[in-house]
C-alpha cells in the first residue's frame, strides 16, 4: 500500500457520461479515476444496459459484475431524455459541464438536442467527446459498433493464430478498452488545448481507428508492401523473427520472445541451430527454426525451462491463466487490484486504474453507484428545490 493522498489531477473537472456499453463508461472512469467529477446520466427505473448484463451471467447480489466494471467513482442521475423537462435538466447540467461523453450511435444527440453543436451553444467552452463504432460521416455510421464486428472488419482476427486455422478472436474486449484509453488522452488534449484558446473542442473516437491502432506495427509492414503469412508452427505473428512464439512443454506453455540464436542454441543446446546463428535475426527461416526448438521444448517443464533460460539471458516467459497471473509475486506487486465494499453486491475486487503518478494515487473514491443513487444531489447543485425534485420524481422525469 501507499501513504500518498488521493490522486487528484482532474479535480474540479465536471464531466457528463452519456455512456453505454463499455468504450464509453470505461474511458469516463479514467477520468473520474483521474479525480474529475463524472456524473453518469441513466434512464430511470434500473433499466440501464449495463446494469441487466454481465459476462459469465455473473451478478453479485444482483449487481451486474460488467457494471461494477467500468462505473467506479461517479455518480448517478436518472434522466428521461425523452421528456421535455429531462432534456431541461441535461442542458442546465451542460451548461456548468467541462466535458461531455457520449457514444450513442450517430444521431440520436441531435434528436434529443444535445448534439455537438447544441451543446457548444450552450456552452461555448464545452468539451464534446462523441465516441461510435465507425465514425459519425462513415458510409457504415448506423451498422452496430461492438468489439467482436470490429475485430473482423480491422483484420485483427486476421492476424492470430496459426496457419490454416480459422480467424482467431481476441479474448477479451481490447477494441473497446484502447478507445477509451483514446477518448481519455483526448479529453486531457483538449483540456489543454482549451486553457490555451478558452474555447470548447469536438473530440472524435471511433473503435474502427482505435481497431486499427492497435495493429500499428503489422499495419505499417502491410502498407508498405510487406507480404506476411501466418505460420503452421508455434509461431505467434506473422512478422516477427524466431523463436517468438508460444511452445509445449511438459506441463504447460512457455514464450519464447526474440532471443539471438546463438544464444539460445547453446541454451538448448541445439547444434542443429548452428547454420542459422549467421544472421541476426533470420526472419526467413523463422518455420524451419520454430520446428527445431519445438520438440526440445516439451521435454521439460515450463518452471524447469525458467529457470534454465533465465539466467542464461534468453527472453522467456510462462504462458499463465488469468487465476494464475494474478497470484503472480509481480503482478501482487504492481497491486493492480483493490477490494471495496459495495452496499448491495458486498465486497468486490476491482481493477484500479493503470498509472501511477508522483502527485497521488488512484483509488476507489466512490462504489459504482446505484441507480440515480445521486439524482437529488446532482438537482440540488444545478438548482432545482427540493419541492421541484418531488415534482421531477413524481413524473418520473428523473
Amino acid at each position: 500500500m501507499t501513504d500518498r493522498p488521493p490522486l487528484a489531477v482532474l479535480s474540479g473537472v465536471r464531466v457528463l457520461s452519456f455512456t453505454q456499453f463499455l468504450l464509453g463508461p470505461s474511458g469516463v472512469q479514467f477520468l473520474a479515476d483521474l479525480g474529475a467529477d463524472v456524473v453518469k446520466i441513466e434512464p430511470p427505473g434500473g433499466r440501464l444496459r449495463e446494469r441487466n448484463w454481465s459476462g459469465a451471467n455473473l451478478y453479485l447480489n444482483g449487481v451486474s459484475a460488467f457494471f461494477l466494471a467500468a462505473h467506479r467513482n461517479q455518480r448517478s442521475l436518472t434522466l428521461d431524455l425523452k421528456h421535455p423537462e429531462g432534456q431541461e435538466i441535461a442542458r442546465r447540467l451542460v451548461e456548468r459541464a467541462d466535458v461531455l461523453v457520449q457514444n450513442f450511435r450517430p444521431g440520436v444527440m441531435t434528436r434529443l438536442g444535445l448534439d455537438w453543436e447544441q451543446a457548444r451553444a450552450i456552452n461555448p467552452r464545452l468539451i464534446y467527446v462523441s465516441a461510435s463504432g465507425y465514425g459519425e460521416k462513415s458510409p457504415y455510421r448506423d451498422r452496430p459498433g461492438q468489439d467482436l464486428l470490429m475485430q473482423a472488419i480491422s483484420g485483427l482476427a486476421s492476424i492470430s493464430g496459426r496457419a490454416g486455422q480459422p480467424p482467431t478472436a481476441v479474448g477479451t474486449a481490447a477494441i473497446d478498452q484502447h478507445g477509451a484509453s483514446l477518448l481519455a488522452v483526448g479529453v486531457l488534449a483538449a483540456l489543454l488545448e482549451r486553457a490555451r484558446t478558452g474555447q470548447g473542442l469536438h473530440v472524435e473516437v471511433s473503435m474502427l481507428r482505435a481497431a486499427l491502432d492497435l495493429q500499428i506495427e503489422i499495419a505499417t509492414y502491410v502498407l508498405n508492401g510487406a507480404r506476411l503469412e501466418k505460420s503452421a508452427t508455434p509461431l505467434a505473428s506473422t512478422f516477427h523473427p524466431p523463436p517468438y512464439g508460444l511452445y509445449e512443454t511438459s506441463d504447460g506453455y512457455l514464450a519464447l520472445s526474440m532471443s539471438p540464436l546463438a544464444a539460445l542454441r547453446d541454451a538448448l543446446d541445439l547444434p542443429a541451430l548452428e547454420p542459422y546463428t549467421t544472421v541476426r535475426w533470420p526472419f526467413e527461416s523463422r518455420e524451419e527454426v520454430a520446428r527445431l526448438i519445438e520438440p526440445v521444448i516439451r521435454t521439460r517443464s515450463t518452471a524447469e525451462w525458467l529457470e534454465h533460460l533465465l539466467p542464461r539471458g534468453i527472453w522467456a516467459a510462462p504462458v499463465l491463466t488469468l487465476p494464475e497471473t494474478f497470484a503472480d509475486p509481480a503482478v501482487q506487486a504492481a497491486e493492480p487490484v483493490e477490494e471495496i465494499d459495495h452496499p448491495v453486491a458486498g465486497r468486490v475486487r476491482l481493477l484500479r486504474f493503470p498509472l501511477e503518478l508522483s502527485s497521488g494515487r488512484a483509488t476507489i473514491r466512490r462504489p459504482p453507484p446505484m441507480p440515480g443513487e445521486h439524482t437529488e444531489e446532482i438537482l440540488r447543485q444545478c438548482g432545482y428545490a427540493d419541492d421541484a425534485i418531488r415534482r421531477l420524481r413524481d413524473a418520473s422525469v428523473v
